[in-house]
């Protein structure tokens, strides 16, 4: 029996050849996040497929907040969620007006501003931790959630910026010289004719700002100290403290923690790839 070569199969066939191991690969650390998530204690790290006994019984604990680690559970979890859409809608409110102003409006360097904004990107966001932690400190924002939606914005809203003013370049100017016509002052033109016109690029921004902001840990972990005023990701590393620590919990939590951001990349699916791409390429 003879085997096709490479040059002899299909475009759709390369696609699933690559396509099904990627995925199986990706998909592996999720169904061991699972897995430790159904098992007992003590089938945890039993390396099986599937546990001879599967429960619940850590998702009702982690949801009762029956744990030591899982006290403030719900309020941490509530934290991120405010945390992560603050900094998602304050993003696009700062990156919307920026791009408009720099693309339908052209004010006077602002281009250069742009610029300058998107050379913070070659300073690894890590570096700028203590001086922001500094900052902070400085106008008396330290264990705040203000601290770090600010910082959070900060590091988002420059790409957000560079993306949506793309993406407003190749909107018509006619639109706004028809509008202008017909009486829009500047305000009515931002919120009749170039908003909506840009929405698929809002919604993908504001994702990508509430993700970056919803997995954060570093920002988070010097920002904030107090149990209450924590988001999740900083409490999950109070579990890796203990001598013998509860796996199965962690990755329950992890789990949960996991699936608003999956539901919200879901969602909004359609408009990521279009929305990020959009002015990629210049016509």
């Amino acid at each position: 029996m003879k085997f096709p070569t490479w040059r002899e199969v299909g475009t759709e066939a390369r696609l699933l050849l690559i396509g099904i191991p990627v995925f199986i690969w990706t998909m592996v650390p999720v169904y061991n996040l699972f897995l430790f998530s159904i098992s007992p204690k003590e089938e945890a790290f039993a390396g099986k497929l599937w546990p001879d006994h599967p429960t619940l019984h850590n998702f009702a604990i982690v949801f009762k907040q029956q744990h030591y680690f899982l006290r403030d559970f719900w309020m941490q979890f509530w934290n991120s969620v405010v945390i992560a859409v603050a900094v998602g809608v304050l993003t696009l409110v700062v990156a919307t007006s920026a791009a408009f102003a720099i693309s339908r409006l052209r004010v006077p360097g602002g281009r250069m501003v742009m610029n300058l904004a998107l050379f913070t990107y070659f300073i690894p966001a890590a570096f700028l931790a203590v001086p922001m932690y500094r900052t902070m400190g400085v106008y008396g924002l330290l264990n705040n959630h203000w601290s770090l939606i600010l910082a959070m914005m900060t590091i988002a809203s420059p790409y957000a910026i560079w993306v949506l003013k793309q993406a407003s370049d190749k909107l018509p100017l006619e639109l706004d010289e028809a509008a202008v016509m017909d009486g829009a002052s500047t305000l009515q033109l931002f919120r009749l004719v170039y908003l909506p016109l840009m929405m698929p690029s809002l919604v993908a921004i504001g994702t990508y700002a509430l993700l970056l902001a919803w997995n954060e840990y570093l920002y988070a972990f010097l920002l904030l100290s107090n149990d209450t005023e924590l988001t999740l990701p900083v409490a999950l590393g109070n579990f890796l403290a203990a001598d013998d620590s509860p796996w199965e919990l962690l990755m329950t939590t992890g789990f949960i923690y996991a699936l608003p951001p999956a539901a919200i990349y879901y969602v909004f699916r359609r408009y990521m790839v279009g929305g990020l791409t959009a002015g990629a390429v210049k016509s």
